[in-house]
């Protein structure tokens, strides 16, 4: 469900990232408490299209909730472009509850992240949550970015450190820009992750790996991970900036001549035709314009719901964890149909 929500605070922090703080009226507060690394999403219409948009929430999970997302220019991005260009203090926009998984409640333990660019926001209030309320608990923060300029939250980073000398470990690299101390230039590829992080930590210690951002970083850092025999369950990620290209869908099945869907949301089930092509996300939308969505590139995880009877096609999947799909979840704008019957229910 959405809620208009008035914006109070737009904060310039790069040439092309701001940060936008909205107002949550004291009836809504409940609503929108959030969990350290979940987003929310934003919607807006233009010439009778609607828009929506996925970003992450930056502020601490502590005391009264602060909603505050980093939004960074995306070439013809649609909300981005309106959110730097023209979005001012007093506008209202209609902003959905915190979701997503990409979450850590703060325990003690070694805890690491590797971000790229805008991955840092969702793992910034992860951070800054862990650290405050668990004080047995220590974080490695890696993050890459093109330039110091184009780095968001450069300071709110350093004064974490300042805060936390002993429990917060921070290492930036910069891929277009030399620095006078730290790492030389260049990307967090792979290989060199591979030399990197048994260097900084002990790598079979960390509880909890935290990767965000781009999918060329994300996908390297999961390799390298994995080559360092990380367990899979220890590795959480979050995809920012795909690509039309970053990743083949799942080759098509056969699809049958007439198929339906028969699927539950907050506690009412309807069954409805899926049209030729369409994803089953789609062909709830004609009949439920109240279905949950986002990004409809199987980034965000708005739309998941469990697979209860059927079998389902999913074209892409950058937001599920393995856990996720072996327990029967699915993501309903990348599902399509393989049996003639298929339901799904969005309340689990």
């Amino acid at each position: 469900m959405f809620h208009p929500l008035q914006v109070r605070e737009i904060e310039r922090l790069t040439d092309d990232a701001v940060a936008v703080t909205f107002t949550v009226p004291p009836e809504l507060r409940t609503a929108f408490r959030h969990t350290p690394g979940q987003h929310i999403a934003l919607r807006r219409t233009v010439d009778g299209q609607e828009i929506r948009r996925t970003y992450s929430i930056c502020t601490p999970a502590t005391g009264e909730p602060v909603l505050r997302v980093g939004i960074r220019l995306v070439e013809d991005g649609a909300f981005s472009t309106y959110a730097l260009k023209e979005l001012a203090v007093g506008d209202t926009v209609d902003v959905m509850a915190p979701a997503g998984r990409f979450t850590l409640e703060p325990r003690p333990g070694q805890f690491a992240g590797i971000v790229g660019g805008s991955g840092i926001t969702p793992v910034l209030s992860i951070v800054t949550t862990l650290l405050a309320r668990q004080p047995d608990a220590r974080f490695c923060l890696i993050r890459s970015d093109r330039t110091a300029a184009s780095t968001m939250f450069l300071e709110e980073v350093a004064d974490l450190k300042d805060h936390y000398p002993e429990r917060f470990q921070l290492i930036h690299a910069l891929s277009r820009e030399e620095q006078q101390a730290g790492l030389p230039s260049g990307r967090l590829d792979e290989q060199r992750l591979l030399t990197l992080l048994p260097a900084l930590l002990q790598v079979a210690s960390v509880d909890g790996w935290f990767l965000c951002g781009p999918f060329g970083l994300v996908q390297g850092a999961e390799r390298a991970l994995r080559a360092l025999k990380v367990p899979r369950g220890r590795i959480h990620e979050e995809i920012f900036h795909i690509d039309n290209g970053a990743a083949a869908p799942v080759p098509a099945a056969t699809a049958p001549a007439h198929s339906t869907v028969t699927a539950t949301l907050d506690g009412r089930s309807g069954n409805w035709p899926v049209h030729d092509g369409e994803s089953l996300l789609e062909a709830v939308l004609r009949n439920r314009p109240d279905a949950p969505y986002a990004c409809k590139g199987g980034v965000c995880g708005t739309c998941r719901a469990f697979l209860v009877s059927g079998e389902i096609r999913m074209d892409r999947n950058f937001a599920l964890e393995s856990d996720e799909v072996d327990a029967g979840y699915v993501l309903a704008c990348q599902s399509h149909p393989v049996t003639e019957k298929v339901e799904l229910d969005f309340d689990r």
